[in-house]
Order: structure tokens, then sequence, then C-alpha cells
């Protein structure tokens, strides 16, 4: 299942989460962000009960952005323990993606 954080719902769903978390931040008029789409929707459902994967849409959601400083898109942030332990920037292939996401595990 892919989430969709939110200012209102980040707390709970990243920052409390007992599971790992992985965030893309995207807008829809990045191309290199729809590309990414399907591969984080496939991981979504791979990893679903294993890593909390969702995306931010930096458009809607600035002050998130802000907090991470996302200077481009797509960015990617990987959350242990509501702790920042990796991240990864631009367009992938899918499999160099998915090694940030087992990292978590």
């Amino acid at each position: 299942m892919e989430y969709k954080f939110t200012a209102q719902n980040f707390e709970n769903e990243v920052e409390k989460s007992d599971l790992p978390v992985m965030i893309d931040f995207y807008a829809d008029w990045c191309g290199p962000c729809r590309a990414m789409g399907p591969v984080v929707e496939k991981l979504a459902e791979k990893y679903d009960g294993k890593v909390k994967i969702g995306k931010v849409n930096s458009d809607e959601e600035p002050a998130l952005a802000q907090a991470f400083q996302v200077m481009s898109i797509p960015a990617f942030f990987f959350i242990k323990d509501g702790k920042v332990v990796d991240s990864a920037i631009g367009g992938m292939p899918a499999a160099a993606l998915e090694a940030h996401v087992k990292n978590l595990l």
C-alpha cells in the first residue's frame, strides 16, 4: 500500500511509525517523478507490512519539503526510528531504489 504523507499525518505515519519508512518527494509536473511513480508503487506493494512507503507532494506540502531541505525532486528519504538514515535524489533504476529500501530492513 502506498501512503500519502501530509503535514497532518506526518507525525503518526512517519515519526512514530513502528516500521521503517521511505518518503518520495515529488510533484505532478516533474517528468522524472512521473517516471519513478510506478517503481515506487511496486515497491510499496512488495514491501507492504515491512516498510511504509509513501509520497509527499512537495507543491502541496512545502513545509515538509523545506523541513527535509528538498532542493531537487524526486527526492527519497529513508527513515528508521523517526530519523533519516539514507537519502537519494533523482530518477534511478528500480533495482537501485530497491537497494535503498532493502538497507532499511
